[in-house]
């Protein structure tokens, strides 16, 4: 079920319903504060809009980053799976 949990990001709160617990959406939060905070700190002027639309490229680009990570390691998970049935085989005759 759904709850209602209070936020604050760059200092103004925020009340989220989720279906993640309350810590999860805290976590979450944080690490949406923290990267908009580094915008912030690395641009001077910038919109409210402007940093969440910075910040929102950050976050997507490390996701993308991560998903392309998580298939090379699927990728070499697969071939020593194929080389190590291979490898059974030919001791299996």
């Amino acid at each position: 079920m759904a709850q209602p949990v209070k936020v604050r990001i760059l200092d103004r709160e925020y009340l989220v319903t989720s279906e993640e617990n309350q810590e999860e959406v805290q976590r979450i939060a944080e690490y949406v504060n923290e990267k908009l905070r580094e915008v912030q700190n690395n641009t001077e002027g910038l919109s409210d809009k402007k940093t969440a639309i910075l910040a929102a490229l950050n976050i997507a680009g490390e996701y993308f980053q991560l998903l392309k990570e998580q298939d090379d390691l699927l990728s070499r998970l697969r071939q020593r799976t194929e080389l190590l049935i291979h490898n059974i085989d030919s001791v299996m005759g």
